[in-house]
């Protein structure tokens, strides 16, 4: 075992999905000595997916993890927050005085990205935290005029949340669709017609000039009223304090880990939102921002920390699922660099998907309705194996059926 400062144990920089569910691997995998659990926010550790869903809408009176951290033996330092690292000394900053560490996993998850000039306006809110979705719920219990910025998946799923309350919904984006940086034009197309189908209206293309209480003012001289103001414009890595430790970071200021999860500065680790990884599958680096990332990775965190050297290799399947508009939405692999796409349904009924080839391998497939195409298509992708498009194109032929 690489625990070369064993007394100094484990410390774990993030209470999210990702640093619990590390903490949890280590100890399920047979560590035994000292590990530290450090969390910025002074709630218990807690889920995120529910924030924008039953949280959000009074229908879940905890998210917290049903994880018992005393009986694990797992030390919790809730509102710690983690200013600086000296890979020298083994230390990192915290505002309660240095914390010694033998190995250091980075899972400091990601952060949402703001609107210039929006700070300190009465009525703006972020989605990000239990206190974020704790100030939104009365808010949204009054069914104030809503305008949510940004039609990405957090911006749809708030917009369900807010039309379930009863808010007239306004949805504004910058780009000239839904999804844009996330699916082509053609499968997005028909998902933006699920905003008019939920009573919201959406206004693509059009960029925000600024927010006064009261209102959001377009870039073309339109305002609209807003009793609640709602950003959803994605999400950035949450590493700014690593600037300067020995810590490389990529240019989308996520740390670049390697295909073990190590970074650059020894015995230390990232893992989930803060973390990029190389994919062998895809041949190219991925930065994942979703739960089943931050659940997974931290168990080939754990098997390389005991094992003390490059042990397994971390090349998932992507995979995320999102609730909007009355329809369950999954996804599975990684589209960029397929050659293929191929439908399985019509998009103007309920239910339908979508799959991308390479090579003649499915490499991702979107899901509307559809749980048996993501779970069939996801050990398709894991296998790597030849499809038949015909086949792949039928709705009626089972995709584990598809194979040459």
């Amino acid at each position: 075992m690489q625990m070369e400062q064993t007394e100094n144990g484990v410390v774990i920089v993030g209470a999210g999905m990702a640093g619990v569910q590390t903490a949890v691997a280590l100890r399920e995998q047979g560590f035994t000595g000292p590990l530290t659990l450090l969390g910025a926010e002074p709630h218990q550790p807690y889920d995120r997916p529910p924030l924008s869903k039953a949280v959000l809408l009074g229908k879940a009176e905890d998210s917290a993890f049903d994880v018992d951290f005393e009986g694990l033996g797992i030390e919790l330092r809730l509102g710690t927050e983690v200013t600086g690292l000296r890979a020298a000394d083994r230390e990192l900053d915290t505002e309660a005085g240095p914390v010694p560490y033998g190995i250091l996993v980075l899972a400091t998850g990601a952060e949402p990205m703001t609107l210039p000039g929006t700070a300190g306006v009465p009525g703006v809110h972020l989605l990000r935290t239990l206190d974020d979705a704790a100030r939104l719920r009365p808010v949204l219990a009054q069914a104030p005029s809503t305008v949510v910025v940004g039609a990405g998946w957090i911006g749809a799923e708030f917009a369900t949340a807010a039309r379930e309350s009863g808010c007239e919904v306004t949805v504004v984006e910058a780009a000239d669709r839904v999804l844009a940086g996330a699916m082509p034009a053609e499968v997005a197309e028909p998902m933006a017609g699920w905003y008019a189908e939920a009573g919201a209206e959406l206004i693509t293309g059009a960029k925000v000039a600024g927010i006064e209480e009261g209102r959001v003012l377009l870039a073309d001289g339109r305002a609209l009223p807003a009793g609640a103001v709602v950003v959803g414009i994605g999400a950035r890595p949450a590493t700014g304090w690593m600037a300067g430790t020995g810590v490389e970071l990529g240019p989308d200021g996520a740390v670049l880990a390697d295909e073990y999860l190590r970074t650059s500065l020894p015995g230390v680790y990232a893992v989930g939102d803060c973390a990029s990884f190389p994919s062998g599958r895809y041949g190219k680096r991925l930065l994942v921002h979703h739960w089943d990332n931050a659940l997974q990775g931290p168990r080939t965190v754990a098997a390389n920390i005991l094992a003390g050297e490059p042990a397994k290799v971390y090349d998932p399947v992507p995979y995320f699922w999102s609730e909007q508009f009355g329809r369950f939405v999954q996804y599975a692999g990684h589209h960029g660099g397929a050659d293929t796409m191929l439908w399985r349904g019509d998009p103007a009924e309920r239910a339908w998907s979508v799959c991308w080839l390479r090579g003649g391998a499915l490499v991702a497939v979107l899901a509307v309705g559809r749980p048996r195409d993501v779970a069939q298509g996801r050990r398709l992708i894991e296998t790597g194996e030849s499809v038949d498009p015909a086949k792949v194109s039928d709705p009626g032929v089972a995709l584990k059926s598809a194979t040459l």
